[in-house]
């Protein structure tokens, strides 16, 4: 067993993944054998991932707010707290806040045997990120 009392410092998500504003936690990173990744991601009003994939697929856990995931070729889906996204092994798609929320989740990811955790696509526009937008 191992408890880790002093996490790393929050990060700001790089601007070629995320629009807005965005910081990170890590929550947990296990030694190998274990390729599990464990982030909260906290999103001020209107931030979003870009389009993006995880090799072996992502659970999101909203744990605050509202907001807004879409997958590739489906409508933009309003989260909120409490709800938990399970998102396929390659399936393209992208996450973020509702236009005028915070929205904060765990993001729960198995790393790729290289390390990799996702493959990074294009920003997403707001014309995109508002089309079906229930706010």
């Amino acid at each position: 067993m191992h408890i880790t009392r002093n996490r790393p410092d929050s990060t700001q998500g790089r601007a070629e993944h995320f629009t807005g504003t965005v910081w990170l936690d890590e929550i947990a990173a296990p030694d190998a054998p274990s390729r599990l990744r464990m982030f909260s991601v906290h999103f001020t009003p209107g931030a979003r991932t870009a389009w993006h994939r995880h090799p072996h697929g992502q659970v999101l856990h909203v744990t605050e707010g509202e907001g807004l995931v879409q997958r590739e070729g489906g409508p933009v889906e309003p989260i909120r707290a409490g709800d938990t996204v399970w998102i396929e092994p390659g399936e393209a798609h992208w996450h973020g806040a509702g236009p005028r929320t915070f929205m904060t989740h765990l993001a729960v990811v198995e790393a790729a045997q290289d390390g990799t955790t996702a493959e990074w696509g294009a920003l997403v526009d707001d014309t995109t990120a508002t089309a079906s937008c229930p706010n």
